[in-house]
This record gives C-alpha cells, sequence and structure tokens, in this order.
C-alpha cells in the first residue's frame, strides 16, 4: 500500500495548511456565523464542537479523503470480525467484543470468544454479588468491605478511572484502593487503612509476570500472614489473569481465579475481569450499562458515516494539528471532578497504541510524526497551573474540553461557574486579545499612555490556538462508557492513518527485560555486558 505521505491528498493538505496560516481563527468566525453548526456533530447525548480548529469545509473533505485513502473502512471490518491485525504479535483485537451483549457467536482459534466472555461476565456477577450481599467472609468470619487491586498499566489505570468516575454509583459500605507503583511506600501507605480481616487483594496480571504487580502481591501476602495463617488466605486473594496455571501454582482458589485473554490488550481491558473492581463496587448492572455504552458508540463508529462520526472527526482535527501544523502535545482537559485520573488514562491508552516508528506495510521508519504527546488535568484546577503556557507559551498545543452538561454532584451554581470557565478557555485560546486591544484597555482604566505602551505587549495574547470541545449530557455509566470508547476508536483510527500498529508496545517489553537483567547486580552480583553509566548508578547505589 503507498506510504501515506505520499498520497497527492496528503500534499494538497500540506499546501492548503500554508494557505491558512495566514488565517486567524477569528475571521473564519466572522465570516461565517453558522460555523458551529458548520464544524459541530451530535450523537446520543453527545455533542463535538470542533469548530474552534483552523479548518474550513476544504480541509474537512480533504482529510475525509485521507480517511478512505487509509482504507479505515476495512482496518474497522477486520478488527470487529476478529481478523488478527496486531500483526506483530499475530493476535486478533477484541476489547469490542467484550461489551457486544448482542453478538451469539465469534470463532477465534476454533472457540466461540462469546461464550467464553458471557462465562467470565457470570462468574464476576456471582463474586460481586456475594461481597455486597456480605457473604463473601475473611478469615475471622466477618464480611468483607475492603478492596485493593494490585495491578499496573491498563490493570490500575482503567478500575481506578473508572470507579473514582462513578463514586456516586458505589456501595457505601465498600472501599476501594489502587496500589500500582512498585514502590514500597505505595502499598504501605494503603496497608495502614487496611483491616486484614476484611480485605480483599485482587491480583490482575494479564501474563501473571508482571514483575511490580507480583511484587506488591507478595508484599500484601506477607502483611496477611502476619495476622493468619497460610490455610485461611483463601477468600483474601482473587487473581485476573491469562494465565490459570500460574495463578493457582501461586496458591489462588479455581474459584476466585478470573479469566481473561490474549486478545486483550492492557489498555483496552477495563471491558474485561479487570473491571471486577468496578462490578464490586458498583454492582453488575452498573457495569453491564457501562459495556453497553461502549457497545452503543462502537456501532456509532462502525456505521456512521465520517463527517458525523465522533471518533473519525475527533481523530482528523488531531492529525491536521499535529502533522500539519505541527504541533507536538494534546491536552486533555475534563471539566469534572469525576473524571480527575481520565487525562492519565488517556496517555496509556493514546501513546502505548501510536508511540511507534515503523509503517506496517513498508517496515520503514515512518516519515512523518506519528502519537502526540498527551497530558493532561481537570477543570478549573489547570487554569491555575499550566494554561498560562496554553494561551502565551511558544510550546504549541492543542486541546480537548471535556464536560457533563448536567452536575455529578450540585452546589448552588457552582456548576454553571465551572461550564463559564470551560466555555471561556476555549473562546480564550480561539481569539485572543490584540495589542492594540490590550493597549486600550490599559488607557481605559486610568494609565498614561507610556506605561501603557510598555505593558500592552506583555498583555497581547496571540489566540488561534484549536481546541474541541465535547459535551455529554451527563456522566453515568453508560457515557462513561461510550466516552472512553470514542477515544479508543478515534487513536485507532489515526493508527490506520499513520500506517503504525496501534496493539503491541515493544518499546515497554524492552525497559522490562532490561529492568529483569539488572536485578542481580543490584543484588550485589557482578555487573557484565552494561554500559558504563548502568555500571556506575549500580555501584553508586550498591554502596
Amino acid at each position: 500500500m503507498e506510504a501515506i505521505a505520499s498520497t497527492p491528498t496528503w500534499d494538497i493538505l500540506a499546501k492548503h495548511k500554508q494557505e491558512l496560516s495566514k488565517v486567524h481563527m477569528k475571521d473564519l468566525f466572522a465570516h461565517d456565523n453558522k460555523r458551529f453548526e458548520h464544524f459541530s456533530a451530535n450523537h446520543d447525548g453527545f455533542l463535538l464542537d470542533y469548530s474552534k480548529n483552523r479548518m474550513t469545509q476544504e480541509t474537512l473533505d480533504l482529510l475525509l479523503q485521507l480517511v478512505d485513502q487509509a482504507q479505515l473502512e476495512h482496518f474497522v471490518d477486520d478488527m470487529f470480525c476478529g481478523e488478527k491485525i496486531n500483526a506483530t504479535e499475530h493476535r486478533a483485537v477484541l476489547h469490542t467484543a467484550l461489551r457486544d451483549s448482542s453478538n451469539s457467536s465469534l470463532i477465534i482459534d476454533h472457540n466461540n470468544v462469546i461464550d467464553e466472555i458471557k462465562q467470565v461476565l457470570t462468574h464476576m456477577e456471582q463474586a460481586s454479588e456475594k461481597l455486597r450481599k456480605e457473604q463473601w467472609l475473611g478469615f475471622s468470619g466477618r464480611p468483607i468491605n475492603t478492596i485493593v487491586n494490585l495491578g499496573i498499566g491498563g490493570s490500575d489505570l482503567g478500575p481506578h478511572m473508572v470507579v473514582h468516575a462513578l463514586e456516586n454509583a458505589a456501595d457505601e459500605k465498600l472501599t476501594a484502593h489502587f496500589v500500582s507503583n512498585v514502590d514500597g511506600t505505595a502499598i504501605t501507605r494503603v496497608l495502614k487503612k487496611c483491616n486484614p480481616e476484611t480485605t480483599l487483594f485482587i491480583v490482575s496480571s494479564k501474563s501473571f509476570t508482571t514483575t511490580e504487580t507480583l511484587a506488591n502481591a507478595k508484599a500484601a501476602r506477607a502483611w496477611l500472614l502476619q495476622h493468619t495463617t497460610e490455610d485461611k488466605l483463601t477468600p483474601h486473594l482473587v487473581a485476573v489473569t491469562s494465565k490459570t496455571d500460574k495463578a493457582l501454582a501461586w496458591g489462588f482458589s479455581e474459584e476466585n481465579v478470573f479469566k481473561i485473554w490474549d486478545w486483550v490488550g492492557g489498555r483496552y481491558s477495563v471491558w474485561s475481569a479487570i473491571g471486577l473492581p468496578i462490578a464490586m463496587m458498583c454492582g453488575m448492572d452498573v457495569f453491564r450499562d457501562f459495556l453497553q455504552g461502549a457497545h452503543d458508540m462502537d456501532k456509532h463508529f462502525m456505521s456512521s458515516e465520517y463527517k458525523n462520526n465522533l471518533p473519525v472527526l475527533l481523530a482528523l482535527t488531531g492529525v491536521w494539528n499535529h502533522n500539519f501544523f505541527h504541533m507536538p502535545s494534546n491536552a486533555i482537559l475534563p471539566y469534572c471532578e469525576a473524571l480527575k485520573f481520565f487525562p492519565d488514562y488517556l496517555q496509556q491508552l493514546e501513546m502505548e497504541s501510536n508511540g511507534k516508528s515503523v509503517d506496517i506495510y513498508s517496515r520503514e521508519i515512518t516519515e512523518f510524526q506519528t502519537g502526540p504527546v498527551l497530558w493532561g488535568a481537570i477543570g478549573t484546577n489547570g487554569q491555575h497551573s499550566f494554561h498560562q503556557l496554553l494561551h502565551q507559551g511558544t510550546a504549541r498545543v492543542w486541546c480537548d474540553f471535556i464536560l457533563p452538561i448536567r452536575a455529578v454532584n450540585e452546589v448552588a451554581d457552582q456548576h454553571k461557574l465551572l461550564a463559564s470557565n470551560c466555555f471561556a478557555q476555549s473562546q480564550a485560546l480561539m481569539q485572543g486579545k490584540t495589542q492594540q486591544q490590550a493597549m486600550q484597555e490599559l488607557i481605559d482604566s486610568g494609565m498614561d499612555h507610556d506605561h501603557a505602551s510598555i505593558l500592552a505587549p506583555h498583555k497581547a495574547i496571540p489566540g488561534n490556538r484549536p481546541s474541541n470541545t465535547l459535551l455529554m449530557d451527563e456522566l453515568t455509566p453508560h457515557r462513561l462508557g461510550s466516552l472512553i470508547a470514542l477515544y479508543e476508536h478515534k487513536v485507532f483510527t489515526q493508527s490506520v492513518i499513520w500506517q503504525i500498529n496501534a496493539f503491541d508496545q515493544w518499546g515497554v517489553e524492552l525497559g522490562k527485560k532490561l529492568a529483569t537483567n539488572l536485578m542481580p547486580s543490584l543484588n550485589g552480583q557482578e555487573t557484565k555486558g552494561q554500559d558504563c553509566s548502568t555500571q556506575g548508578l549500580v555501584r553508586a547505589f550498591n554502596k
């Protein structure tokens, strides 16, 4: 297949960008009083406003041509049908099957994975109900009321983010903690808050070899054994893994081992038994509603025309800003305290998926930038830390603002205050303030002309900085599922355009291997085959 950067459309877009470089967004709005209508799209409680991007209808038409040339439809069909689109690992990519309750059959390697998915959901429901009905008893006979999830990456970021977001739906009698960092401080601080008689540890590791997770699991086990005996540990330990045999060998009971599959990538695993903390804290009805929300977005992504397709449109604004305006960074700004951990979740989803540089067809290094640096924080906190850089800094960033229209928790008129800040930030990024406007404001405030002329350049704000605003009617389990799936498909769409594999992570694997190789040196054995810097650091640490 032809390299996407060699297509005529890519070249036309590059020339078109040069023309738009001379245009200010506020002029685009001035010349089209229906620009919002022309550059926004709705679907099932969501509104995407992408009008605050430096683009015209011609831009959008060209970007849509790019999607067709990348053969997105073909890749979408292959993904949903279970083709092994993760070519480097020869795996299907079927996180979408985990949330499709309408499907009765999907054969992968001679197995109907739908049957297996339903069995695991039933297993999760039984465990959840047992816990929530206070029938899951610890070694002393007291009901379990505290869950500690031990995982890292997708085994932590997904359930942690969702449990925090859906806190209002959680059982008030239950408490959840999440430990991911192998730094002993992380688990020590959590264990101080727990009672061993009433604490359940969920050890989540697809391979059951994840160093950090197993280290924390050993620490948890040792803590339990300070208070009880080996034969009474069973009700306090649960495993989520694709390697059932390893979990059983480690000492987990068969009833307490929940299955996941190789075709579930870690950053897409919140829909699987990795979501067990969600089901336990919020109930299986909430978890199924969460899954249904994601499935509804799947159907929208598969069936909607690209010009009205939320994931595709969001992907295209990113390609436009990243590849043609050469913006290296995307800020995710949820104006919603419940979505506090959403930027962290998206960091892994996007940067682990699209942080690649090898073309899947030519196996050569790509000629253009692929995944951007993604970061962010909740509003209005960010306004008092890094938004200054967004408005006047030299670093070029495009932003995604996310806001539920109805408050998660209504307190006086604070949600309107939150919304006014959200809308004002995107407006300020777009229109800015000229030096002449700043000068006039200073003079109008009573400042003399000489002092005003000195200060005005510092108060000028360039504007013309792009953003998207995504509104949802409310943050429910269903809408949260849809929101996550929207970004999943946005990332997938961009990977297809950039012609990279979004579903492997060999860079992560290298770091794991090197860390394993270094452990003997840190335990006092002679360091061999290491560079002088690494040798020096090991010697300093050991000394």
